[in-house]
C-alpha cells in the first residue's frame, strides 16, 4: 500500500481465501461494495470494459464508483451486479 501511495480506508488480506469463498469470488478483482449496514449494494466487474488497455479507463464506467457515489447519495445502486472479469481466482 505505501509503494503506491495508496491512503484506503481499509485493507483486507485474505491469504486463507476465507472472505472470498464466503462471496464467490471468482477473479481478481472481483469487486464488491457493502453498504453502512453491512448489505451486498454491488458485485462485479469494476467497470464495463474487459480490458488491461489504461486508454480505455476514460471510457468506461466504473460501476464500483457509481455504487459509491449512489450509497453516498443516499439513492438506490442502478447496476447491482455484472460479470467480473480478470484471472480465475486460485484458491488453496
Amino acid at each position: 500500500i505505501a509503494k503506491r501511495n495508496a491512503n484506503p480506508a481499509h485493507y483486507v488480506r485474505d491469504a486463507s481465501g476465507e472472505i472470498g469463498r464466503l462471496y464467490d469470488a471468482k477473479t481478481t478483482p472481483h469487486m464488491f461494495v457493502i453498504d453502512t449496514k453491512g448489505n451486498l449494494a454491488y458485485m462485479g466487474a469494476i467497470d464495463d470494459t474487459p480490458t488491461a488497455d489504461s486508454a480505455d479507463i476514460a471510457t468506461a464506467k466504473n460501476y464500483v464508483t457509481r455504487a459509491i457515489n449512489a450509497l453516498t447519495d443516499g439513492k438506490p445502486v442502478k447496476v447491482t451486479n455484472s460479470q467480473p472479469y480478470g484471472c480465475f481466482v486460485k484458491y488453496e
